[in-house]
């Protein structure tokens, strides 16, 4: 990619679809600043996982502020960025979750949803985001792969949950350009030929392309599939 213009990339995808390996090869192929998403910091997890209820709102605040820091640190560096997680899907996936299942009220949920929907019109949205979309058996397939410890024992009912709220949430998503890979046909970590053909549809997409999709002559190339 040539072009000098500072870009904005956000890579978006449920748990264990791949967003920071694909967010670190982005950043490596197209020499831009990664941006990857932290947790481990936030002060109200351990008490969150001890009851849902009680300490999901907090959890959730500290995770929007972090995270509208973060988006401010990206914006102001110098060259182009790429972001592991987007501020939308804090909102749009995990605390609707959490507030669909009950575990945060109407009322918190209320004033939550406020301060997000004032946030996002303060901030500028990224250039175009990438929605890694894939089934719940490619998610759990992944996950066991990487071998996180406590991902193992993840409820594939939530995935699924989350699945479907990520489809809700991208299906209504203006913002931006949005990108949609098909995960479950790219595995862009074990296939080079798989990453260089997302690579491409992203500086398609960045060139102001409208209808840039994966074709399924595409994938069958990349996947060695030959039809008689």
């Amino acid at each position: 990619m040539t072009a000098s213009t500072k870009k904005f990339i956000a890579v978006a995808g449920n748990v264990g679809v791949g967003k920071s390996s694909l967010t670190r090869l982005l950043a490596e192929h197209f020499g831009w600043q990664p941006f990857y998403e932290a947790v481990d910091d936030n002060p109200y997890l351990a008490d969150f996982y001890r009851d849902m209820h009680a300490w999901a709102f907090h959890s959730q605040i500290f995770f929007l502020a972090r995270r509208l820091h973060h988006h401010k640190q990206l914006l102001l560096h110098p060259s182009s960025v790429v972001q592991d997680r987007s501020v939308y899907e804090d909102a749009e996936i995990f605390a609707r979750n959490l507030y669909r299942q009950g575990s945060i009220d109407e009322r918190d949920y209320a004033t939550y949803h406020d301060l997000y929907q004032t946030m996002i019109e303060l901030v500028p949205p990224p250039d175009v985001v990438l929605y890694l979309r894939a089934s719940v058996e490619t998610l759990i397939h992944r996950i066991r792969m990487r071998g996180r410890e406590y991902e193992q024992d993840i409820d594939i009912d939530y995935l699924r949950q989350l699945n479907e709220l990520y489809e809700e949430w991208i299906q209504a998503f203006t913002l931006s350009p949005v990108l949609i890979v098909p995960a479950d046909e790219l595995d862009f970590v074990s296939h080079d030929t798989h990453f260089r053909l997302i690579a491409q549809k992203v500086e398609q997409k960045l060139s102001g392309k409208d209808e840039v999709t994966f074709g399924t002559d595409e994938l069958d190339k990349v996947n060695g599939r030959t039809h008689d």
